[in-house]
Order: C-alpha cells, then structure tokens, then sequence
C-alpha cells in the first residue's frame, strides 16, 4: 500500500511545474523583444545623426544665404526657441527660424478675442490659415516647411528625431487624453505621418490616432517610407501655413 502511495504520488503532475516553464518562456520574450527594441532604436539614432548631418553640410550655403536675408528684412532674432513636449513628456527647447512679428502673443491675443470665428479654428486645430502674426517672409518660409530646418539640430541634440510625432506644446497634451502616453515613447520627429498626410488639413483628432499609430507599429521600414513620402508632401505644400 505505501508503495502504491509513492506512485501515485509520482505520477501527479505537480501543478508549479508548466507555470514555471511558461513564466520563463514569457520573460524570455519580453527580453527578447525589449533587446530588439534597443537594437532597432540604435539604428534609428545612427539614422538620424546621418540625415541630420548629411543635409545640415549639403544646405549650409542656403542656411547662410537664408539667415543673411531674414536680419535684412526682419531684423532679429533669427531663429525663435519655443519650448515643447519631448519623449517621456520632458520639455525641450524647439528650434525654427522667426517667421512671427515679435509681438506676436499681443496679436494673438486680440485676434482671437476680435474674431468667434477664428477663435473658433484655434480651439480645434491650434492654427490659423490666415495667421496675422506670420511675416511676409515667414509665410514663404512655412509654406515650403524651410523654417523647421533648424530643428535639424535639435535632432542632433538628440531632443528630436528624423521621424516621429510632430512635437506639441504643454497646452495641446489635453487633446491626447489618455493617447498621451503613446506621444511620450518616441522622440518627436522633423516629419512624421501627420506631415505626409495633409498636415494642418486633418483634424486633430486624426493627428492623435496618427502618433499612436506610430509608436503602435513603430519600425525603421516604416521610417525610411515616412521619409521617402516627406519629399514629395513638402513640395505640395498641403495643409502649410
């Protein structure tokens, strides 16, 4: 009888042991997929310092050119710092080059309290097509984007990258909601989805979905055709101003 016991007893399956085996399968994974995350977002950082870099030496004549007629017609500064939301909701210092009036908070200001209607496209969209702080020069600057190619340095800071979500301003993290979260695990991008798909032109709502969409689905596949497609939605000039 107690050798009958001892094998029944052995051939019980002990309950610890498949969780065991699936606790180590599970952490395996996880370390699995967090060493190829690391992996893929080295080459995202030697991908952007390259493209910073290459196109920083290839456009520094037209950067200098470019600098020399903003101080002619517009004075200074020449470029403007405005701080945004970065990866991990840290706040970074944004570069472009000036395309407002430098009192351009007051005109704002009394734009929006003038004019329901503009005040109205503000609240939804956090634009304006007809801007009244935008100078002459500034409105050539943004149609073409030309006045976000400082911020190739701050991609080589490393506050930015080449692609990512288009970086916001703390009053903007309210339209995220609980989406927030997905804004904050990649760096902002010089270019992104929302720049090839119609810009301003798309509602913010979609805007949102579009950065959750990319940090969901994240991959440098992805990046290289965001980037092949940037090119091509610039010269089109949709949903610029």
């Amino acid at each position: 009888m107690k050798n009958l016991m001892n094998l029944n007893s052995m051939t019980q399956p002990t309950s610890s042991f498949p969780d065991e085996i699936y606790k180590k399968i599970e952490t395996s994974e996880i370390a699995k997929d967090r060493k190829n995350d690391q992996y893929s977002l080295k080459f995202k950082r030697a991908l952007d310092l390259t493209l910073a870099l290459g196109t920083i030496v290839v456009l520094l004549p037209m950067f200098l050119l470019l600098g020399l007629i903003l101080v002619i017609f517009q004075g200074r500064p020449l470029f403007i710092k405005h701080k945004r939301v970065g990866q991990s909701g840290l706040p970074f210092e944004c570069l472009k080059f000036r395309t407002m009036v430098t009192n351009g908070d007051e005109i704002l200001k009394d734009h929006l309290a003038k004019s329901p209607q503009a005040r109205e496209e503000w609240e939804a969209t956090r634009k304006l097509k007809s801007d009244p702080r935008v100078t002459t020069i500034g409105r050539v600057l943004r149609k073409s984007s030309v006045d976000e190619l400082p911020q190739l340095i701050n991609v080589i800071r490393g506050d930015m990258s080449v692609v990512g979500p288009r970086p916001i301003v703390q009053d903007e993290v309210r339209y995220y909601g609980d989406d927030f979260t997905y804004y904050t695990k990649l760096k902002p991008g010089l270019t992104g989805l929302w720049q090839v798909s119609g810009r301003n032109d798309v509602s913010y709502r979609s805007r949102v979905q579009m950065d959750v969409s990319y940090a969901q689905q994240y991959s440098l596949a992805r990046d290289v055709v965001i980037i092949a497609k940037t090119i091509p939605a610039v010269l089109r000039s949709r949903g610029c101003y």
